[in-house]
């Protein structure tokens, strides 16, 4: 009895090691969960079933020990999307809850996410922020757009500024704000290069991104007087919806943009999803109607712009924008200004992963009056560059908007 209570307990303690010191191979396996089934959906939804004859298999396995080797959710992120980045294609973006895109991005696909929306976001899909872009330049984090009627709006935060800290700490895009919603942050920034350091108070709020959007491009409408004209401009941040085209003719037919003699639509950064249809609104030889209540109120349909516009363009002028742009030059409305969209023209679709991390995967080619815009953009009439680092808000491609449209000149 003895022997066989101690050959059982050799047993048992063989399983209870087994188990606590699993081999390196299992240990691997669960901890690249995510990496592995971002792989999978990539390979079975990929656009070009032949992957643009890359070896696959070979990608995902020279990418998995960077993934393995990640100590932070950043690290793996950053492993994932170099992955992604062999395919050399558009719409091909991994993002986690530590990234504003990750928000942005579930809110634009959330009717294709809904089934598993309520999981991950019970209380609507928000995160905490002050309404900003930014990108790292030479290592070093600079402003890259400013919401308007955002928090960073408010505190006078500019396009250009060098982001140092907040609350003495480096700066992160979200837990920087997290817990921090309706209180002060402090925050340190250099707008001039090699100039001094300077203090900004800023509140943080919940930001709906969606919400956010359409707020920012209605609070974006103004009159810019020039020349004795009033230049109307306005900036979509986002066309991810037909709501965004709303706006843009409500602020032209009724708005604050009605008394307009010319307008400048800037198409520049956020995301596209733009219809190829927004573009009729500039088309003078479709007639639109206007119809007058009892009460005096105008409404319309099929609202047409007929006076002077130019668009504004740069990098970050991506996929439906990038329709937009291609038909306003190609069909004569006017110049574009700025510098070469992004030529990101695929069609993309958003997935959920296991975690709740997001993933977007390119799962259709684009072509555009037979033509393939992916990897070429569509090219400026008028070339103005504009160097975001220390640019303190300066803004030269729509200040030669204004000049072209307030002149009524061409180049």
């Amino acid at each position: 009895m003895h022997r066989i209570a101690v050959v059982l307990a050799a047993i048992v303690g063989f399983v209870v090691l087994s188990i606590s010191a699993s081999p390196a191979w299992a240990r691997d396996a669960e901890n690249a969960v995510i990496f592995d089934e971002a792989a999978r959906v990539v390979r079975h939804n990929f656009y070009d079933r032949h992957l643009r004859g890359k070896d696959w298999d070979a990608i995902v396995a020279r990418h998995r020990p960077q993934y393995l080797a990640a100590t932070t959710n950043e690290a793996r992120s950053a492993a994932i999307n170099d992955m992604l980045a062999e395919l050399d294609a558009s719409h091909m973006i991994y993002a986690t809850a530590e990234d504003p895109a990750y928000y942005q991005l579930v809110d634009i696909f959330r009717f294709g996410l809904r089934r598993d929306l309520s999981k991950y976001f019970p209380n609507g899909i928000s995160y905490p922020g002050i309404g900003i872009f930014t990108r790292e330049i030479d290592g070093k984090t600079f402003v890259t757009g400013v919401l308007a009627g955002s928090a960073a709006a408010k505190a006078d935060l500019k396009t250009g500024d060098e982001i140092l800290t907040v609350d003495g700490a480096p700066f992160e895009p979200v837990s920087s704000f997290r817990d921090k919603v309706g209180s002060t942050v402090t925050m340190s920034i250099r707008r001039v290069r090699g100039g001094p350091v300077s203090v900004v108070e800023v509140r943080p709020e919940h930001i709906e991104p969606g919400k956010a959007f359409r707020t920012a491009m209605q609070e974006s409408a103004r009159l810019i007087e020039a020349n004795g004209k009033r230049i109307g401009y306005i900036h979509v941040w986002s066309y991810a919806g037909q709501d965004y085209q709303d706006i843009l003719e409500e602020e032209l037919s009724s708005g604050k943009l009605k008394d307009a003699d010319a307008l400048i639509w800037d198409l520049r950064d956020g995301w596209g999803g733009a219809r190829p249809q927004f573009l009729d609104i500039f088309n003078a030889r479709a007639p639109d109607l206007t119809f007058t209540a009892r009460s005096g109120k105008t409404s319309y349909a099929g609202f047409k712009w007929r006076k002077p516009a130019a668009v504004l363009i740069n990098g970050g002028t991506r996929s439906g924008k990038e329709v937009l742009a291609y038909g306003f030059k190609k069909y004569g409305y006017g110049e574009l200004i700025g510098t070469r969209t992004a030529g990101a023209l695929l069609a993309g679709r958003g997935f959920l992963l296991s975690d709740g991390s997001f993933l977007m995967v390119a799962v259709n080619d684009v072509a555009v009056d037979s033509e393939r815009l992916e990897g070429v953009g569509v090219a400026p009439t008028i070339e103005v560059p504009l160097e975001i680092p220390y640019s303190a808000g300066a803004d030269p491609q729509l200040d030669k908007a204004v000049e072209v449209l307030g002149e009524g000149t061409r180049g």
